[in-house]
């Protein structure tokens, strides 16, 4: 999401041109869905809302200065991580309420999984 705000003037996309670039971008192939998992390993406590990196404006969405300069993290070469590691953390300091445990995560995830296989099976019996 930083990296499609960043590419509108002023960080600022209305949410059609945000909900068609997303579209695009995971229509994209494995390229696009490696890099994004590569950048979201490296800051695995990202919450765009929650630490300030995106604010809602009048039906669209803003990249925050914040937003930039955590998305400058994201996308620095590997090396250069212990250069930007002190200004960052001062940067996204805000507070973060905590993250749902993996436990809880594993157990949406297969909740989740449970009702797409029941709204298959619901869906050939129709069918048939």
């Amino acid at each position: 999401m930083l990296k499609i705000l960043v590419s509108y003037p002023g960080g600022f996309a209305v949410m059609a041109d945000l909900k068609r670039d997303m579209a695009i971008l995971a229509t994209s192939g494995r390229d696009w869905a490696e890099r994004t998992k590569r950048l979201a390993s490296r800051m695995p406590d990202l919450d765009i809302f929650s630490q300030g990196l995106v604010e809602r404006e009048s039906g669209g969405w803003k990249i925050t200065e914040k937003g930039r300069a955590v998305l400058e993290f994201l996308e620095a070469r590997p090396g250069t991580d212990q250069i930007l590691q002190a200004p960052l953390t001062e940067t996204v300091a805000a507070p973060v309420p905590a993250l749902r445990q993996p436990a809880e995560r594993a157990k949406r995830r297969r909740k989740r999984r449970e009702r797409r296989r029941e709204a298959r099976e619901r869906s050939r019996a129709n069918a048939s």
